[in-house]
């Protein structure tokens, strides 16, 4: 197991990585410098370097928490009920929303095309991978490609997340939990 790096560490990557999603409601990433990065960090220029050897490598890690993140949420509920039943899940087990509205900004600049071209399709390309690693205990009894199911699955959550990135989060991550839930299971009600 990997030490965490220690607090001070962490609050200057929390700082590069906010300055960078931020700057790219400005402009272009290959118009921002590490100079605007450090600038509006309000962090020395020795310690980006001290960290990234260049801009890709900082945007390369927020990518990769961000993608970390997005697995542990997606997963929480396959973890926790054993076994699996969507019928029996209640909009506080999804997590996937809350995690995304935890990283809203960087989930703003991934819809809007900013990161990098084609980042849209390694997201979906993301959450497919978990849900094809997860087809197996879900639908024991299907007779559905895993392929397909979780290309279905990838797609149809990615949809959500992008309406909701485009209406500027104006519903709580527990709405689009119950409303995800009311579309994958339509007979449940549930009380929120």
């Amino acid at each position: 197991m990997t030490a965490k790096p220690d607090r001070r560490i962490r609050k200057t990557k929390a700082a590069f990585a906010n300055a960078l999603l931020t700057l790219l409601n400005e402009k272009a990433f290959k118009k921002i410098t590490v100079t605007d990065i450090v600038t509006f960090a309000d962090v020395n220029r020795g310690t980006f370097y001290k960290h990234y050897q260049e801009k890709e490598d900082l945007l390369d890690e927020v990518i990769a928490d961000v993608l970390t993140d997005l697995e542990v949420a997606y997963r929480d509920p396959y973890e926790k009920m054993t076994p699996f039943s969507v019928e029996r899940m209640t909009p506080a087990m999804v997590k996937i929303f809350d995690h995304v509205y935890a990283h809203k900004l960087f989930y703003k600049q991934a819809i809007d095309d900013k990161l990098r071209p084609g980042f849209q399709n390694q997201l979906c390309d993301a959450i497919k991978r978990i849900a094809l690693r997860d087809f197996a205990d879900v639908l024991k009894h299907s007779n559905a490609n895993p392929e397909l199911h979780a290309s279905y699955q990838a797609h149809a959550i990615f949809g959500l997340i992008v309406y909701w990135a485009q209406s500027n989060f104006d519903y709580s991550p527990a709405y689009m939990s119950e409303q995800l839930l009311q579309i994958v299971h339509p007979d449940t009600s549930f009380t929120t």
